[in-house]
C-alpha cells in the first residue's frame, strides 16, 4: 500500500475518535466519517507501518445508520466527529469506547451501563469559545480544524444555541466597524484572540480576549450585545503571550454584575467567566443525581477538582459534611458563595489549592468517607492515587471526560495496573488493589461529537 494509492474498502467498525476503521493488504485504515458497513473508494494519505489513514473520495453503498449533518462546515471544523451517525448509534458507540478503553488501557473488564441519552441533541451547550483570526486581509471567526491551528470560519454552530448565531454576527461586524484585527499566531499580531460565552439559565458572561487593554469603540460592542443579551456582564482578558492557552491572568469588568447566580436542584450557585459549569445542563443534572447516590447521609464527602461549588454543595446538603478542593482562585471564591447562600456554614468546607496539598489532611481528620474526583481531561494527579490506595475511604466517586486516562486511574485503583520505580504503568493480570468496581455509567454531555463523560463508583473491599 502506497500513498495516494486508490482502493476500494469496507469498513468494518468505528474508531475510539470516531473515524471508520478497515483492513485491506494486511493494513488497518483509518478513514474519517466512514460508518460500519459501508464501501467506499478512498485515498491513502499516509502509510505508517501496517497502519494507514486515508478520506473518502466516493461513497459507494451508504449504511442505514448514516444521516445528513446539519452544519454546513461538518467534516471541515474540528468540533465534530458523528453528526452523520444516528443518534441512538452515538450513544452505542460511545459506550463502547468507555468499555474498551477500561479494558485496553487499564486492563479492567467491567460491565458498562447503556450511555445516558441527552434531551438536546443539538443547541445544547451553554459555552461558546471561539478563535478570532486573520487570513490575509480579512478576519476570520471560527473553530480550529482538527489537530490544527488553522481557524475553519463560521456563521452558526449547531451544537449551540440560537443566540450564538447571532453574537458570532455582532462581532464580525464590530471588528469590521471599528477596525479590528484578529490574532495572527505566527506574527503574534492583532487586537482579538478569542471570544468565550458562558449561559447561565438565561444570562450570559462575554470574554473578548485581548493583546491590549483599551479596545477601541467599545461601546459599539455593547450596543450589538444589548440587542442580543437581555441580562449580560462583558470582560476583556489581557493575553498578550505567545502561548496557545485562552486566557491571560487579567481580567477587566466593563460591564454588568461579573458573576450570575442560579439554582439547580434546590442550591443556589454562582459562576464567574472561569469557573467550571458543565456544558449541558439536562445531563448535568443526571449525572449530578447519580453521583449523590453514592453518599449515605452519614458519610462525609471530600470533592476533589471542586470547581464552583455546585456539586460539593449537593453533596453537602445530603451528607454529614463536604468539603471542595478547587485550585482556581475564582472558582473557590464562587464555592464560598454557594456556601453563604445555601446557609451550609457548619456542613460546607472550600479549600483553594492543589488536590495532592490539601487531601492528605482532610483524609488524616475525617472518617467514613466518600471522595469524589472531577479531575480535568488530564485525569487525576498520580500522587492523588498512590494516596487513595494507602488511605482508608470507603468509596471513591470519580467523573471523567476522557476514557483514557479514566482506564488508567481506575486500573490503578483496582490493581489491573500497577507502577513501576520509573513511573512506567503495566498491566497485572491480577485485582488485588483495594478497590472493586461497582458501577460504570456514560453520559452523553457531548451529542455529535467523539467526547462522553463517565460515572464510576468504586468501593473499598
Amino acid at each position: 500500500m502506497e500513498k495516494n494509492e486508490k482502493l476500494v474498502v469496507t469498513c468494518d467498525a468505528l474508531g475510539t475518535q470516531g473515524e471508520g476503521v478497515a483492513h485491506c493488504e494486511g493494513t488497518t485504515l483509518f478513514v474519517p466519517y466512514l460508518l460500519p458497513g459501508e464501501r467506499a473508494e478512498v485515498k491513502v494519505l499516509k502509510v505508517k507501518g501496517n497502519v494507514a489513514y486515508a478520506r473518502i473520495e466516493e461513497l459507494l453503498t451508504p449504511a442505514e445508520e448514516r444521516v445528513r449533518p446539519k452544519c454546513a462546515v461538518f467534516a471541515r471544523c474540528g468540533g465534530c466527529q458523528l453528526q452523520h451517525l444516528k443518534y441512538r448509534a452515538q450513544l452505542k458507540f460511545k459506550t463502547g469506547v468507555v468499555k474498551e478503553a477500561l479494558r485496553k488501557i487499564g486492563g479492567v473488564s467491567a460491565a458498562v451501563a447503556p450511555c445516558e441519552r441527552s434531551e438536546k441533541e443539538y443547541a445544547y451547550r451553554n459555552k461558546l469559545q471561539l478563535p478570532v483570526g486573520r487570513r490575509g486581509e480579512e478576519n476570520v471567526i471560527g473553530f480550529y480544524a482538527e489537530r490544527s491551528h488553522r481557524i475553519v470560519p463560521i456563521a452558526a454552530c449547531p451544537i449551540h444555541p440560537e443566540w450564538s448565531e447571532k453574537l458570532i454576527a455582532a462581532l464580525a461586524r464590530f471588528m469590521e466597524k471599528c477596525g479590528l484585527d484578529g490574532y495572527d499566531e505566527e506574527a503574534g499580531t492583532g487586537q482579538l484572540r478569542h471570544i468565550v460565552v458562558r449561559e447561565l439559565r438565561g444570562k450570559f458572561i462575554v470574554t473578548l480576549v485581548t493583546t491590549v487593554r483599551e479596545i477601541k469603540g467599545i461601546d459599539y460592542f455593547l450596543f450589538l450585545l444589548d440587542e442580543i443579551f437581555p441580562t449580560y456582564s462583558l470582560y476583556l482578558n489581557i493575553n498578550q503571550k505567545k502561548t496557545n492557552v485562552v486566557f491571560g491572568e487579567e481580567f477587566v469588568l466593563v460591564k454588568g454584575k461579573g458573576t450570575y447566580d442560579c439554582t439547580e436542584g434546590g442550591v443556589s450557585y454562582e459562576a464567574g467567566p472561569q469557573t467550571f459549569v458543565q456544558v449541558n445542563e439536562n445531563v448535568r443534572g443526571k449525572l449530578y443525581e447519580r453521583a449523590l447516590s453514592f453518599a449515605d447521609e452519614a458519610d462525609t464527602v471530600i470533592d476533589c477538582y471542586a470547581g464552583g461549588g455546585l456539586l460539593t454543595a449537593k453533596f453537602a446538603k445530603k451528607c454529614k459534611k463536604a468539603y471542595g478542593i478547587e485550585i482556581v482562585p475564582e472558582a473557590s471564591a464562587c464555592a464560598d458563595a454557594v456556601k453563604t447562600r445555601n446557609g451550609l456554614f457548619e456542613k460546607m468546607e472550600n479549600t483553594c489549592g492543589k488536590v495532592e496539598a490539601l487531601l492528605p489532611d482532610l483524609l488524616s481528620r475525617e472518617k467514613d468517607v466518600v471522595v469524589v474526583l472531577d479531575p480535568p481531561r488530564a485525569g487525576a494527579a498520580r500522587s492523588v492515587i498512590r494516596l487513595l490506595l494507602a488511605s482508608n475511604v470507603k468509596k471513591i466517586v470519580m467523573i471523567s471526560c476522557d476514557p483514557a486516562t479514566l482506564a488508567r486511574d481506575v486500573g490503578l485503583l483496582t490493581g489491573a495496573l500497577a507502577e513501576t520505580e520509573t513511573g512506567e504503568l503495566v498491566k497485572t493480570g491480577a485485582s488485588d488493589a483495594p478497590y472493586a468496581i461497582v458501577s460504570v455509567e456514560p453520559f452523553d454531555m457531548f451529542p455529535q461529537t467523539k467526547h462522553v463523560e463517565t460515572l464510576v463508583c468504586l468501593e473499598r473491599k
